[in-house]
């Protein structure tokens, strides 16, 4: 399944519900969380997503009312 990287506004998250989110079972769009990564400094945090497309990306996204500032799809060296 393709890999994807998205960036939005950290907002009023915190860690413990970045890990929940993180923890989701596959949703309607077949999205999934690989790691949430963030930086409450600079009010972002990063989705690294396992995902059949881009738009898939975005309905989920959108479901959750979050706007994401970029999306692209990666590649990894890991496993």
């Amino acid at each position: 399944m393709p890999k994807f990287l998205d960036v939005h506004s950290l907002k009023d998250l915190d860690e413990e519900t970045l890990r929940k989110t993180q923890n989701l079972p596959k949703d309607e769009f077949g999205v999934t969380h690989d790691n949430i990564l963030y930086n409450k400094e600079e009010d972002k945090f990063f989705c690294l997503l396992d995902a059949p497309n881009k738009e898939a990306v975005v309905k989920h996204h959108d479901k959750h009312g979050f706007k994401c500032d970029w999306i692209t799809e990666v590649k990894t060296t890991g496993s």
